[in-house]
């Protein structure tokens, strides 16, 4: 064969653009009815959502005969057509234009046509992990779920096995509304034996219906439907909420757990801690709460300089159609520079300006450098910085505001907590909480070298505190949270942070430069990487707060948090408040499986440290905990596990035990899975009931 020159190379590219033209043109010919090219005409197109990643992307479906030949992006959508098409363009038009979409989403047509991909529902046909299977009607499984009983007596397993319909032992709104209030108050009573009072009060109260709890003597474990249990690896939009309207409003389980531990959790509870908002009870007391659990990205279609951290935008992420077609044209523009921190050369290291490869775990180290160098360059947005309430920020035209100036009370030099206006027995603002109005015990900054104290949510009185405070007041060491960030960074030199993290310290100074050169239109962009390692919230973190020096949050060309349309109307302008329209409610309350978001501490359960196996206050969906837990039956036994699109025994480490939790029906009675294939976890379900793939 001979071998191509450079210069038959080039003429091929050439002809290559030509028969591209000619493509056109031929398009264009078929519209004019020249010919007919059958998988463009409006009815052979369907339009779905690609779940070959978490992106979700719209997406173009073209058929041949009635079978999926090939998928594109839908041209209606912004992630993948930009600018996307009005949403009023004709179906002729629509079908003779393609968006962008990755070779992922394009294989998707190997997932629909997928031989081993399971039609109808299967009923186990021998012991747990046997592979033998049997075929039922969708209405006998919704029945034997629904009515338990012998399942499995043609099996020779004479076990009697739980229905949901026994489980729903709590129904009553109103009841579970009033248990749900009384739990909240036996956790807040600190003293036991005022707790073990409201406890048979508690009984007492509800001595008719206490034959709905798993345990009347710990109430707060909550009522027999807590045992039902549903679990999933991953949970798109429409069908999380219609799960979530069934699970938790209509049947009243409080365990709803996804799979955030081992996807992205650090980086997820780092955007609920930063998003957490400060509030008062009705004696006045702070408190912080209403943080969403959600991710931030930098807005790639106005910033200037991003530094991508363990972000592969090129290979992953969310997701290349959206977010490549902005860096690549946007690049070559000239208009945007990126820089990459990561141990691995992803693809997008070669349109980079710079990439640095941290040691695995260490990217916080670089952040703490970039942070001394803003503050030492006075490159940090102290007008941003300074606007201590709502009113502040409004008054400079942010949408945000930080804490910066809050003072913080010191004990033996260290951070104690926020300082308050009892502590100086300053006046204290008042606003209304709930129904009354009630006196504030504030935070408090320094105003001009003078103690303020304020309402961070009053939207009338502006209150600006002083950036840099290291002093006493009433005897009180305090500091503003701004200084004791300043004093971590500046524990080091640049070159020692440089040397934590295995960089050089140019490489420090030059992502330092570029964000002083940018301001607001410089962003930090984090994912798994830096967030996927046991000091990960700290990594991001970090990073999160470069982006608040800079002043970028809820900017153009800055930090911005990830939105899309919201299926259930609760946004402003919604045509269908779903959220609102359920006939009778439910209010789960009691323990979780997974002990999350309760201080063991408050608890009856509490008998003293350790407990039998963690709890997590500030987590949720702690996936390594659900199956364990489920074995051990801490806090309570479970009786039926639904599990939706995951597989816990491979995306878990020591996924023996978590095979060995599914494997045994007196720990976990009834397992109902939903999938497309036998996977190697589902391979351990009772039922399995097919999914959509589309």
């Amino acid at each position: 064969m001979e071998k191509l020159s450079r210069r038959n190379l080039l003429k091929l590219s050439g002809a290559g653009a030509l028969l591209g033209s000619l493509g056109t043109a031929l398009q264009e010919a078929s519209a004019q009815g020249l010919e007919t090219y059958e998988v463009q005409l409006p009815e052979n197109t369907i339009y779905s959502s690609c779940l070959q990643c978490n992106t979700g992307c719209p997406i173009k479906v073209k058929l041949y005969e009635g079978v999926a030949s090939k998928i594109d992006g839908n041209p209606l959508s912004p992630w993948t057509f930009h600018p996307h098409l009005p949403m009023n363009t004709d179906v002729t038009t629509l079908a003779k234009v393609d968006g962008a979409l990755c070779p992922k989403g394009q294989a998707g047509i190997q997932t629909a046509y997928d031989p081993y991909r399971i039609r109808r529902v299967l009923k186990r046909a021998g012991p747990r992990g046997s592979g033998k299977w049997e075929e039922i009607p969708f209405h006998q499984a919704v029945k034997e779920i629904l009515e338990g009983g012998k399942l499995f007596a043609h099996l020779g397993d004479e076990r009697i096995y739980p229905g949901l319909k026994e489980l729903w032992a709590l129904k009553d709104p109103e009841i579970m509304a009033r248990m749900a209030q009384a739990v909240r108050a036996i956790w807040a009573e600190k003293d036991r034996q005022k707790k073990k009072v409201l406890v048979e009060k508690f009984k007492e109260d509800f001595k008719d219906h206490l034959h709905a709890l798993i345990d009347p003597d710990h109430p707060d474990l909550g009522p027999k439907n807590n045992q039902v249990v549903f679990a999933w690896g991953r949970l798109k939009a429409g069908r999380s909420d219609f799960i979530r309207w069934f699970f938790s409003q209509s049947f009243g389980t409080v365990n709803l757990h996804g799979h955030t531990t081992v996807c992205q959790g650090s980086m997820y509870f780092t955007g609920k801690a930063m998003s957490e908002q400060p509030t008062f009870d009705a004696s006045g007391k702070l408190s912080w709460s209403g943080g969403a659990k959600f991710y931030w990205q930098a807005d790639l279609s106005k910033a200037r300089f991003v530094v991508f951290v363990g972000a592969n935008v090129f290979e992953g992420n969310y997701g290349p159609p959206l977010r490549v077609g902005w860096i690549t044209e946007r690049a070559s523009k000239g208009e945007l520079e990126y820089a990459i921190v990561d141990p691995r050369a992803q693809k997008g290291v070669k349109g980079a300006s710079r990439w640095i490869a941290p040691k695995p775990g260490h990217d916080a180290a670089i952040a703490m450098g970039v942070i001394r160098l803003l503050m030492e360059w006075g490159k940090i947005d102290s007008k941003f910085l300074s606007a201590a309430n709502k009113a502040a920020a409004k008054a400079i035209g942010e949408s945000s505001w930080t804490n910066a100036t809050w003072l913080v009370k010191l004990k033996d030099g260290k951070p104690e907590r926020l300082l308050r206006a009892s502590d100086l027995g300053l006046a204290k603002p008042k606003a209304k909480v709930g129904d009354k109005e009630v006196e504030l015990d504030a935070p408090v900054v320094l105003h001009l070298g003078q103690p303020v104290a304020f309402n961070p949510n009053d939207e009338g009185q502006a209150v600006f505190g002083d950036l840099w405070v290291n002093t006493t007041l009433e005897g009180i060491p305090v500091k503003s949270a701004l200084q004791l960030i300043k004093e971590e960074a500046f524990r080091h030199q640049v070159r020692t942070w440089a040397a934590f993290a295995g960089v050089a310290e140019e490489d420090i100074r030059f992502l330092a430069e570029k964000m002083a050169q940018y301001g607001k239109k410089a962003v930090v962009d984090v994912h798994r990487g830096a967030s996927q390692h046991t000091n990960g919230f700290y990594n991001c973190f970090a990073w999160f707060t470069v982006n608040a020096l800079l002043g970028n949050l809820d900017h153009q060309g800055g930090f911005v948090q990830a939105s899309t349309y919201d299926v259930t109307g609760g946004k402003a302008g919604g045509p269908f408040p779903l959220s609102k329209l359920h006939p009778k409610p439910l209010t789960p309350f009691g323990i979780s499986l997974i002990r999350h978001e309760t201080k063991y501490e408050d608890t009856t359960l509490f008998e003293g440290f350790p407990a039998k196996r963690p709890w997590y206050p500030h987590a949720s969906d702690v996936y390594q905990e659900i199956l364990p837990s489920a074995a051990q039956g801490y806090p309570y036994p479970i009786k039926i596990l639904f599990h939706y699109m995951g597989s816990p025994a491979y995306a878990l480490p020591g996924g023996q035990e978590q095979i060995r939790a599914m494997l045994d029906p007196d720990k976990i009675p009834l397992i109902v899975a939903f999938d497309i294939v036998v996977g190697d976890s589902y391979l351990y379900a009772d039922y399995l009931i097919p999914d959509l793939s589309y």
